[in-house]
């Protein structure tokens, strides 16, 4: 409770933020899909909130700017280093989720997250090819890996 402060509209939305992360890791890793039903209205939930000025993690206009600036150029990079791997190397769903987390966390904190999620990405996969469970042609899905690096960032992360 201390992390959020004591506004019930903070701990609804974070409430309701990381419940639908829940959703959409467990949908991904069964579906490999991280539906657009659930990433746009994050993505409006997420701006409706930090332009409200509700945010946790959004306390100033310069944070407003960071966290607008990077929920648009990561997913957009992001996409355009996907482009010479083919089509599915980084999903729409991905991306979007991204946007959301950019705008709810922060510029640095989505830095931060897409860091933690590609560590854990990299040491899962190494180990499960490892034990020989993946194949290095096999499919993982990276959305469950970029939602733990949200969820680490907004949950566990220590806020200045």
């Amino acid at each position: 409770m201390a992390r959020f402060g004591v506004d019930p509209r903070t701990l609804v939305f974070v409430g309701i933020y990381v419940a639908a992360l829940v959703v959409l890791f467990a949908t991904d890793l069964d579906q490999r899909l991280l539906p657009d039903l659930i990433t746009l209205p994050l993505i409006a939930l997420a701006a409706i909130f930090t332009v409200a000025g509700w945010n946790p993690f959004i306390r100033t206009n310069d944070d407003f700017l960071w966290a607008l600036g990077a929920s648009a150029v990561v997913p957009l990079a992001l996409f355009i280093l996907a482009i010479p791997f083919g089509h599915g190397a980084i999903g729409q769903g991905d991306l979007k989720l991204l946007v959301s987390v950019g705008l709810l966390a922060g510029g640095p904190n989505l830095f931060y997250g897409l860091v933690a999620g590609a560590l854990a990405a990299g040491v899962t996969v190494a180990v499960l090819v490892f034990i020989r469970r993946l194949t290095l042609k096999s499919f993982v899905p990276y959305g469950p890996f970029l939602i733990l690096g949200a969820l680490w960032v907004i949950l566990g992360l220590p806020q200045p």
